[in-house]
């Protein structure tokens, strides 16, 4: 009853291991296979990937950062690395895209920009987000792919100015930017695909309502069975 529960509770997104974590977090210890026998004898499991992607890239229109990053998505601190991404929905004859920021000490999503065209107005509001988040002194890295977006002189003019340290993905390597598509992996698959959506704003809503929902209720192993935020208020590294 209590897997059912907490499986419901979370909108039926969470697969075994999380569940687990949940349990255990409710005084109730059950090994993870255990778990997952249950959750297969309930005919429930977690909500499933799919491998859709969209790309801004458009050639080399400007300067190339270099892959500081180097898939190393582990941070000391807030504010130490970040990434960004744009992604595409199709939502009721029309397309939606989300510009997010994450912090890879605990991904949360700092800040974000929805718009209907993943134009430069956009990266400019994300860019603006980011500013009114960033603490006084911080020297981030900032990793993105090589959409045309990073390559703008306005984009890189406001990272230089702002003491933020560009890297990009090499051409072609999604993985680069792993953490990101990551994100919208579990994005997609939680609060997307399969679900109905009357209006743009209907869907808008939703992806604010899931965006507040990963930072602070969303638990992931990686982070001791915490949330983001919950994560960084633990850390006691503010």
């Amino acid at each position: 009853q209590a897997i059912f529960e907490l499986y419901e509770r979370n909108k039926q997104r969470y697969g075994y291991r999380r569940i687990t974590a949940l349990l255990r977090q409710n005084n109730i210890i059950l090994n993870h296979k255990t778990v997952l026998k249950l959750m297969r004898n309930l005919n429930i499991r977690g909500k499933q990937r799919k491998n859709e992607q969209y790309h801004s890239y458009k050639g080399e229109v400007g300067k190339i950062a270099d892959n500081i990053l180097n898939r190393d998505f582990t941070a000391s601190k807030p504010f130490e690395k970040l990434t960004t991404d744009v992604t595409q929905f199709k939502v009721c004859n029309d397309k939606v895209y989300l510009s997010p920021v994450m912090d890879l000490y605990n991904r949360e999503i700092v800040t974000y920009s929805v718009s209907l065209s993943p134009d430069l107005a956009q990266i400019r509001e994300m860019l603006q987000g980011l500013s009114d988040k960033l603490p006084n002194g911080a020297t981030p890295i900032f990793h993105s792919d090589q959409g045309w977006q990073y390559q703008h002189g306005e984009y890189q003019k406001y990272l230089k100015e702002h003491n933020i340290i560009q890297s990009m993905s090499r051409k072609g390597n999604c993985m680069d930017n792993g953490a990101m598509e990551n994100f919208f992996g579990r994005l997609k698959v939680e609060m997307f695909y399969g679900e109905k959506f009357e209006t743009v704003d209907e869907f808008v809503h939703r992806l604010r309502e899931y965006i507040d929902y990963w930072n602070n209720e969303r638990i992931s192993l990686k982070l001791k069975g915490m949330s983001p935020i919950q994560y960084r208020t633990h850390s006691h590294v503010i």
